[in-house]
C-alpha cells in the first residue's frame, strides 16, 4: 500500500488540523513534536505521511503530486489558482479578506476612480476590483506589513486578511469592504482522487463526520 501524503500549512492551521485528525482516530505520529527536526511523519498502520510547508507552497505540492492532500487557507487556494479538487471546508482559521484604509479612502471606492492598492494577494485583488467593482486600479505587491502602505502614502487602500481588526485600528485604518470570507480547506490532487478514491473519501468522511459532531 502506497503512502497517502498530506501537506499541512505550518503554524496554527497545522496544529488545528492534526488535532482534528486525532479526534477522528487518525494517529498523526508526533507531527507536532516541537523538539524534532524530522520533516516527514508517518502513520504506518494507515499508510499516511504528513509534512509541514509554507502556505503558498501547499497547493504546489498537491498540484504536482508530491502530496495527495493539502490543508491550506482558501485565500492561498484562490491566489495560487492551481487545478485541484477543493473537497472540504474545515471550519477553522475563519477570517475575511477585506479592502482596508483610512475612513477618508471610502470615497475612492464609491467614485470608482483610479487608485493604488497594496496587497500580498494581487490575483484576488485584481479579480475583486475588475469583476466586482469594475474599477481600474494599480496593484502594488508587498510582502511585509501591508498596513504601512496607506500610512506612508504608497497606496490609497490595501487588500489584506482581517481577523480581529485590532492592527488596523491601532494604525488608524478600518475595513471599507469585504472581498471574500476565508477558512481552512482540504484540497486533493486530481489524479490522486481517481487512483486513491476509496482511501481519500474515507478520510474526508471521517473528518466531515467529526466536524458535524462538534458543530451539532
Amino acid at each position: 500500500m502506497r503512502y497517502l501524503t498530506v501537506a499541512l500549512t505550518k503554524g496554527r492551521l497545522a496544529r488545528q488540523t492534526l488535532d482534528l485528525f486525532e479526534r477522528c482516530g487518525i494517529d498523526t505520529a508526533g507531527a507536532m513534536d516541537k523538539d524534532t527536526r524530522k520533516l516527514i511523519f508517518t502513520n504506518e498502520e494507515l499508510g499516511l505521511r504528513f509534512f509541514l510547508a509554507k502556505g503558498p507552497d501547499v497547493p504546489t505540492y498537491v498540484y504536482y503530486g508530491a502530496a495527495d492532500i493539502g490543508i491550506v487557507g482558501r485565500d492561498t487556494i484562490i491566489e495560487e489558482n492551481k487545478k485541484l479538487y477543493e473537497v472540504l471546508d474545515l471550519g477553522f482559521g475563519r477570517c475575511r479578506m477585506c479592502v482596508c484604509g483610512p475612513a477618508s479612502a471610502k470615497k475612492y471606492l464609491d467614485s470608482g476612480e483610479m487608485i493604488r492598492v497594496a496587497t500580498k494577494y494581487p490575483a484576488i485583488t485584481k479579480d475583486y476590483f475588475l469583476n466586482k467593482k469594475h474599477q481600474t486600479v494599480e496593484i502594488i505587491k508587498l510582502n511585509g506589513s501591508i498596513e504601512l502602505a496607506p500610512i506612508v502614502g504608497l497606496s490609497e487602500v490595501i487588500v489584506d486578511i482581517v481577523e480581529t481588526g485590532s492592527t488596523l485600528k491601532a494604525n488608524g485604518l478600518e475595513v471599507l469592504d469585504e472581498v471574500i470570507p476565508l477558512s481552512a480547506r482540504m484540497v486533493v490532487n486530481q489524479v490522486s482522487m481517481k487512483m486513491e478514491n476509496e482511501r481519500i473519501s474515507e478520510i474526508i468522511t471521517r473528518l466531515r463526520n467529526e466536524l458535524q459532531k462538534q458543530n451539532a
